[in-house]
């Protein structure tokens, strides 16, 4: 992306009947609609939710979540050795009407929990995966610290964004969630054929995107993701030079 302009398109012409919600990512067309005219303030941001048009069948060839799926991943930080494993459990919540899977991430380091996270996603009917927020808990030593970073949409004025477009293309920026001064997480597709090589095997034509967030400027990621596995691989390109590599996966 254009470092610092994120533009979003969100279209709020549904139709009830088929779609949860119509969205267009901008790919540099200046004729395309949108609701904040190129304005990137949290207020201009408010997309038109239809629980009818969101399903918790998340077969999105780049983020499928299917029941009892299990990734990990880990990476070497300061502090140690960092692994995560990422588990669709076999519950749902409901947000903002809409039903979600719930997802869980165990973040662990050198053995130690550091971090347990649930998080709310669902699919829009044109394919495109939603994240509707998450409950979060930071520990140590064995207690909770912290709750900061838990947001819902539709509570406090949050709202949900898309984590994979239904259809990604070069260029395609978009909100990946919404809650002012806690989570305002942005992307934009940056390539299709991509290689990556981790533990796990080498995959080809591979997703690349770059990740900011507004909050903490200094830092941008790339996030990679092979078609029919989901993420496998995050390199930290500014800010630091943390690399988290999937180690292991079960569909």
């Amino acid at each position: 992306m254009r470092r610092g302009t994120v533009a979003l398109v969100v279209v709020a012409a549904v139709a009830a009947t088929t779609t949860a919600v119509v969205v267009s990512v901008n790919s540099g067309d200046d004729d395309a609609p949108t609701e904040a005219s190129g304005d990137d303030s949290g207020a201009a941001y408010s997309p038109s939710i239809d629980p009818a048009g969101f399903t918790t069948a998340v077969d999105n060839p780049f983020f499928p979540l299917d029941p009892g799926a299990r990734w990990v991943f880990e990476g070497r930080v300061d502090e140690g050795l960092e692994r995560t494993v990422v588990e669709v459990t076999g519950v749902t919540r409901v947000v903002m009407g809409v039903t979600c899977v719930v997802v869980r991430d165990t973040v662990t380091l050198d053995g130690e929990v550091i971090e347990d996270t649930w998080d709310w996603f669902a699919q829009a009917a044109d394919g495109a995966v939603w994240y509707f927020g998450e409950e979060t808990y930071e520990y140590e030593n064995g207690e909770v610290t912290s709750t900061a970073g838990a947001w819902e949409a539709g509570v406090d004025g949050a709202q949900p964004g898309i984590v994979m477009p239904a259809q990604p293309q070069v260029g395609d920026s978009y909100r990946q969630e919404y809650y002012e001064g806690e989570a305002e997480d942005v992307a934009e597709v940056l390539s299709l054929t991509e290689s990556a090589t981790v533990p796990v095997g080498t995959y080809e034509d591979v997703l690349m995107t770059e990740d900011l967030n507004p909050l903490e400027p200094e830092v941008v990621e790339h996030k990679y993701y092979a078609r029919g596995v989901g993420p496998i691989l995050t390199v930290q390109v500014q800010g630091g030079s943390d690399r988290e590599e999937l180690v292991e996966a079960l569909r």
